[in-house]
């Protein structure tokens, strides 16, 4: 079982305390290692992840196989959004970038819980599916139109946003992997991001994804719903 006090996700901590209470029996704290599949293409989703201080990739795999990742999710959401909307089948994959903790619930709890009626986390997590699918088509025109310096900066951009630090411990090779670009693009990237502040370096895409991040409202029901405690 979770311990209250040391929720960090933003979903949960937007719930009003009661109903969290009610959820606290059916949420397991876990630790999630560098590289961990917590779910691929294919497979039935088990449990839903709710990052703490984790950060995790979706990633789209080729056939030829090339992967590209299409959105990265921390503690501002939840992994496993294909339960929420009815399907339990993956047509994705949810790797570990950033090891560290979270909090998953089963699938089928989850579900039992937002057919309830007036369900408030079913209503954060529709405002948060929304924040996500504007995260993923926004990748998808930066990936097409910006060049790879730009794509660079917004990705690191958004990492440090979900982990609130400046200290992200990622590979070249890895950053290769998630933005489907040859190793020495990132290396000749990652030097001149160096000597210049990233945000003026980022791409349009960065703010509009933080702008559409902030309407979901989870930040100030956060503060809100918790100060009533």
């Amino acid at each position: 079982m979770a311990n209250e006090s040391k929720i960090e996700n933003l979903i949960l901590t937007a719930i009003h305390p009661d109903e969290y209470a009610r959820l606290l029996p059916n949420l397991e704290a876990v630790e999630l290692s560098l590289g961990a599949n917590l779910y691929k293409s294919g497979d039935i989703i088990e449990y839903v992840y709710f990052p703490r201080t984790a950060l995790v990739s979706l990633v789209t795999h080729m056939k030829n196989g090339e992967a590209i990742e299409v959105a990265v999710i921390g503690k501002d959401g939840m992994v496993g959004i294909p339960v929420l909307l009815g399907d339990d089948i993956a047509f994705e994959e949810a790797v570990v970038q950033v090891a560290g903790s979270a909090v998953r619930m089963r699938s089928t709890v989850l579900k039992k819980t937002v057919q309830r009626r007036a369900s408030p986390l079913l209503t954060l997590l529709l405002l948060y599916t929304r924040t996500l699918m504007k995260q993923v088509m926004q990748t998808a025109a930066c990936n097409r139109l910006h060049s790879e310096k730009e794509r660079l900066a917004r990705w690191l951009l958004m990492c440090r946003d979900r982990m609130e630090s400046d200290d992200l411990p990622l590979t070249q090779d890895f950053l290769s992997d998630v933005l489907g670009l040859p190793r020495a693009t990132i290396t000749n990237a990652a030097t001149d991001i160096q000597t210049k502040r990233l945000e003026a370096l980022a791409c349009e895409c960065y703010r509009v994804v933080t702008v559409s991040g902030h309407t979901s409202g989870l930040k100030s029901n956060s503060r809100s719903l918790r100060s009533t405690a």
